[in-house]
């Protein structure tokens, strides 16, 4: 049991993550500003992402451990490591993965006010908690928790693959208010939740009953609702087969929904700027493909207690473990059924306030108004993202410079639940109408990736237009 609880601990680990989507906030004149805040300043008339290429994204991570607890070498066996990491973590830890690739991105200037956008992107978001009750149940047994219940609730975790279309719309109001909106429509691929669950396990000293100890399963309501899941266990289907299925899913021949990205900058006055978003506002309706686990009921037991050497007629000895068996089967029912269910989709808050300062000269286009541009630009920002038990934060500070018309580059410092040491940079180099960015989280986690409990990466490709 160890060995596999190692297994699982070092696949989490394999995976740590970041709270993606921090490091391109609020830098403006880039087509990714545009997916973080559709409301956001533009100073290019068009663009057109390599597909593909355009943006790719990839954060993992865990808020309270990483790979060198477990796998360091040191006096104590890998069990003692095993046992003290369950130990210190908490119900409130979490393991999460995100990964996009813009499969397709393109924007075009309508007016001098109006600028519209569309796009497909792929995603991918796992996250759970760190389920702390049944984890120390099944590395340590219940020996020494008597009377302790071990609550159910602690599993919860949430998964998703889909594809999303999106077209969106930028308006300038006046000199100093942007506004944004995004349509998307979701085509979801696979998705699996267990979020409300609840019960509790419990051993009592109980010398006046029938054995020492009694179990108590109490109020044990455990779902898990998967959807794009059950036709690909068929064992019967060839891989082209599979990938066929999964391809049509990416183009609506699956589970489908709607959301919205709202976004809005405002200039307070000529140096200081503030702007807020909010992304996938939205929910998915999936009823294809379908499975739901659940287990549930509850059971009181003292365990099994052959009474020797009484045997059942006929001189077989009495089926002790199958009467038990028996009991619990018609206590804890476990049942597979097919029900339609609602998914929200991880909603995304960020909010930023920067300060520019060094003025460059401004762009001579009679056909547009002055928009003042500047060198240096410091800033905060405060980002959010919804998980099943609540928000989680970000706060970032950050320092935008450019160097030369063609080159910039951003610094960031992160406090979130990873670490107290998050310094990130991206560079933007501009190339004739040939733009390319790479952005890199956590830079000192590359030292020693093993110790590091968090990283994220993104790059892009894209052509920018100006007149």
């Amino acid at each position: 049991m160890r060995i596999v609880i190692s297994i699982i601990l070092f696949l989490c680990f394999s995976v740590l993550t970041a709270q993606n989507k921090q490091l391109l906030y609020n830098v403006s004149a880039l087509p990714q500003t545009l997916m973080s805040n559709p409301g956001a300043n533009i100073n290019f008339d068009g663009h057109i992402g390599i597909p593909f290429l355009s943006q790719i994204s990839f954060a993992v991570g865990s808020s309270g451990v990483d790979m060198h607890d477990i796998f360091k070498t040191s006096s104590n066996g890998i069990n003692s490591r095993i046992t003290n990491t369950i130990q210190r973590l908490t119900n409130q830890d979490y393991f999460m993965v995100n990964e996009q690739i813009e499969i397709l991105s393109l924007g075009w200037r309508i007016n001098k006010d109006n600028y519209l956008s569309a796009g497909v992107y792929q995603e991918t978001d796992l996250f759970a908690y760190f389920p702390k009750d049944p984890m120390v149940l099944i590395n340590e047994g219940n020996n020494d928790y008597l009377n302790v219940p071990f609550k159910f609730e602690d599993v919860s975790f949430t998964g998703e693959v889909l594809t999303v279309y999106h077209l969106g719309w930028n308006k300038r109001m006046d000199n100093k208010l942007t506004l944004g909106a995004r349509l998307k429509l979701y085509s979801g691929i696979f998705n699996v939740e267990s979020t409300d669950n609840s019960g509790t396990f419990t051993t009592r000293e109980t010398p006046e009953g029938l054995n020492y100890y009694r179990h108590f399963a109490s109020g044990i309501d455990i779902r898990v609702n998967t959807s794009g899941y059950a036709s690909l266990k068929d064992d019967s289907k060839t891989v082209q087969e599979a990938s066929k299925e999964l391809l049509k899913r990416s183009f609506f021949g699956g589970n489908v929904g709607a959301g919205i990205d709202l976004g809005a900058t405002y200039k307070i006055d000529q140096n200081f700027v503030v702007t807020g978003a909010i992304q996938d506002f939205g929910l998915m309706y999936q009823r294809e493909d379908v499975e739901n686990y659940l287990y549930y009921g509850t059971y009181e037991t003292s365990g099994i207690e052959p009474l020797f050497p009484e045997v059942a007629p006929g001189g077989k000895a009495i089926p002790y473990w199958d009467i038990f068996e028996d009991e619990v089967d018609a206590n804890l029912k476990d049942e597979t059924i097919q029900e339609s269910y609602i998914t929200w989709r991880p909603l995304k808050i960020n909010t930023s306030l920067q300060y520019g300062f060094g003025e460059t000269v401004g762009p001579c286009n009679y056909l547009r108004p002055l928009k003042r541009r500047f060198e240096n630009i410091f800033g905060i920002q405060l980002f959010g993202v919804k998980r099943p038990r609540g928000l989680k934060y970000a706060f970032t500070m950050f320092y935008d410079r450019k160097f030369t018309p063609d080159l910039r580059m951003k610094i960031t410092y992160t406090l979130d639940d990873f670490s107290y040491a998050n310094v990130g940079l991206m560079v933007s180099k501009k190339i004739n109408n040939f733009n390319l960015y790479l952005a890199a989280d956590n830079l000192f986690g590359y030292i020693n990736l093993a110790r590091s409990q968090h990283q994220a990466l993104q790059m892009g490709l894209q052509f920018i237009f100006i007149k």
